[in-house]
């Protein structure tokens, strides 16, 4: 019975390890970078393993922890990598589990609160960013941190409450407190009202209770005889009241630096010029012109520049609608006098630029009534007659103003920039719209093909090639010959060699649909690849995998990242060949694998049984230094049985030998006499 036990253990034992690692499946590293041969105990300093080349690397407080607060049993690959997953949430799930978000493997201490709350939902500013954080967060003298309401009320609603000067509540104000305080002003009490819909400007800048009187802050109206109708009524010179001035003061009056002199400036541009022209300074008081009691509205020209009936009868016989009795004569003469013209800003036509010096006829040749106001009515032999461009051959509308001012009809105006294609480098020494519009200037293609065609079809080997029709992928608005084509645009930018290939290198079929597999152009490089043979070895053609767009060479292929590194004897190797025949997929990393040969020709090898695993005997420096370690099995050699050759104990081979005493020393026991 014992000796089955010690067969199941023994190969038990040789089953770890011919085929398998108590660290998980997924481990791909190889045991020597943790492990020597002389014993499985870990030795740190002469570990070879880096953390970095997982998907953990070990930075700050991480470095110096013990492998097994973490790696809690031998499988590797329970081993947990989120910050909850190994520290206790202090903070009760109040700030969510990513612990990274504030703090970092450095320390546990938060260095850049005030940053870290310029990212949240409640930047601070002005005072809140020297308050202290337990005014807010009124729990975080245990860690927690719930989310708090980020409207100003929120914290100051007993401010808003309280507040009796005036009361806030009383007088409807809004519970948004930054509409009249401000968190940069370090308190309260200064308040900073945006009183923007009444500005508060020279006699205006007044104590607020002359306006809100009594404390009542409620909305009054704005209008000036809210608080100005005493001064209305009162008015004298003239009488507001008898003379039904409108109530609106802002007409005549300023805010400051006083009610006097008041100055109805609107006058000139509204009704006739007594600021400017021949009637400035010619006038003391309104009721000079305005006599009719009562009312401004009313006035007669003729109350001061009389006329011989007869005489203005005859010199306005060809003006329609004239009448002498007429009580506005300054509708043709604004500025009093006979030869002035008419007020044209008072139509729906405003005479400005060239149209000032117009002669009247010149557009009202069938009277003054019904006047048309199109540019084409008086300039439609200037459309027709334009040659820079041809209006009607680029099909330019003939609605002027779009160009052209009243100024002049040169230079034109137009700003092509306001168009969804403005004239950049090459394209503002376009001479004619119709280089471009033909016929048409609402339904213009900006497509550049629709212009270059011609360009594009002479140019060499871009029909050929199949080259894009969007010219500004490749060229500038500044010439055709600089040409740029920004290749980081498209799904495969250019790195290292790639940047000075020919395009054509790789386009040889056209521009669209051009693979991106490296095999595609590089298959040439791939077959004649000899140090190692590509082909032999059965290397994949992904040449990523191994080489980079810097060079070819040196390649970058790291072995280690396969789960064998290729250390001691093994970095001599030349060839990819020597060990994958044909294929670099599922390849066994067992010893006898690749070392059948040596196995067979060695003394004793194959006669005596000898495992297949080499390394139980052999490391990866030399096949000479070969020293089996028998304590990593069940029976350590000690004393006398240190000196004994294998093949005393071995005589059947290296698999089930018995570790009974009796299997050996039968002869000594049977010839014992005492």
């Amino acid at each position: 019975m014992r000796k089955l036990s010690v067969i199941v253990i023994l190969a038990f034992w040789a089953t770890l390890v011919v085929g398998q690692t108590p660290h998980g499946k997924s481990l791909r590293f190889d045991c020597s970078l943790c492990h020597s041969t002389g014993s499985w105990k870990l030795d740190r300093k002469a570990m070879t393993f880096s953390h970095d080349s997982t998907t953990f690397k070990l930075v700050g407080q991480h470095q110096p922890v013990d492998c097994r607060s973490c790696h809690t049993s031998l499988d590797f690959s329970t081993a947990k990598n989120q910050c909850i997953e190994c520290h206790d949430d202090l903070h009760e799930n109040t700030l969510g589990p990513d612990c990274a978000r504030c703090h970092t493997p450095k320390s546990w201490i938060v260095e850049n609160i005030s940053e870290l709350h310029q990212k949240s939902r409640f930047p601070l500013t002005g005072a809140h960013q020297i308050g202290d954080c337990t005014a807010c967060h009124k729990s975080g003298s245990i860690r927690r941190f719930e989310p708090l309401g980020i409207e100003c009320v929120d914290c100051h609603r007993t401010n808003y409450l309280t507040t009796t000067k005036p009361n806030h509540q009383e007088a409807g104000y809004s519970t948004d407190c930054a509409s009249c305080h401000s968190p940069i002003s370090g308190g309260f009490g200064a308040a900073f009202i945006e009183h923007n819909f009444f500005p508060l400007t020279a006699g205006h800048a007044v104590n607020c209770t002359l306006c809100h009187v009594g404390g009542d802050y409620k909305k009054i109206p704005t209008e000036c005889a809210t608080c100005h109708q005493k001064d209305f009524d009162g008015a004298k010179n003239p009488n507001h009241r008898q003379l039904d001035l409108s109530s609106s003061c802002q007409d005549c009056h300023k805010t400051g630096p006083g009610w006097k002199p008041a100055r109805f400036t609107e006058h000139d541009a509204r009704f006739f010029p007594i600021f400017s022209g021949k009637h400035a300074n010619t006038w003391t008081n309104c009721t000079e012109c305005h006599t009719q009691a009562g009312t401004y509205t009313l006035f007669s020209c003729t109350d001061c520049h009389e006329h011989a009936k007869t005489v203005t009868d005859d010199l306005h016989k060809e003006t329609n609608g004239y009448q002498y009795n007429s009580l506005s004569c300054f509708s043709c003469h604004p500025l009093g006098a006979k030869e002035s013209g008419f007020n044209h800003s008072t139509t729906n036509f405003t005479l400005t630029g060239a149209h000032v010096t117009v002669d009247c006829k010149s557009c009202h040749s069938k009277g003054f009534a019904g006047t048309p106001i199109d540019c084409e009515f008086c300039h439609q032999a200037k459309y027709d007659e334009a040659r820079e461009p041809v209006h009607y051959t680029a099909g330019i509308p003939s609605k002027c103003e779009p160009c052209h001012n009243t100024v002049a009809w040169k230079p034109s105006s137009f700003n092509h920039a306001t168009t969804a294609f403005p004239l950049n480098g090459g394209h503002t020494k376009v001479i004619q719209c119709s280089d471009c519009h033909k016929g048409t200037v609402t339904a213009t293609s900006s497509e550049c093909i629709s212009c270059h065609q011609v360009q594009y079809d002479k140019a060499k080997e871009h029909k050929l090639q199949a080259y894009p029709t969007d010219c500004k992928v490749c060229h500038t608005e500044n010439s055709w010959q600089e040409v740029s084509f920004n290749h980081s645009t498209s799904r495969f930018p250019l790195t290292g060699a790639h940047i000075t290939v020919s395009c054509a290198s790789c386009h040889t079929n056209g521009y669209a649909g051009t693979p991106m597999d490296c095999n595609s152009c590089h298959t040439s490089n791939f077959n004649a690849s000899v140090n190692p043979n590509h082909v032999a070895a059965g290397l994949p053609a992904t040449c990523e995998s191994c080489h980079t767009t810097t060079a070819w060479k040196p390649s970058t292929f790291n072995h280690i990242t396969t789960g064998f590194g290729l250390t001691g004897g093994h970095s001599k190797i030349v060839q990819c060949s020597e060990c994958h025949k044909g294929s670099t997929q599922n390849m066994h990393v067992e010893c006898i694998t690749c070392h059948q040969v040596q196995y067979d020709g060695a003394k004793d090898h194959k006669t005596q049984k000898y495992p297949t695993d080499c390394k139980m005997c052999h490391n990866g420096d030399s096949w000479q230094n070969a020293n089996f370690n028998h304590a990593a099995t069940n029976f350590p050699l000690t004393g006398s049985h240190t000196t004994v050759t294998c093949a005393k104990c071995h005589t059947n081979g290296f698999t089930g030998t018995s570790t009974d005493c009796n299997t050996c020393h039968t002869a000594k026991f049977t010839a014992s006499v005492s």
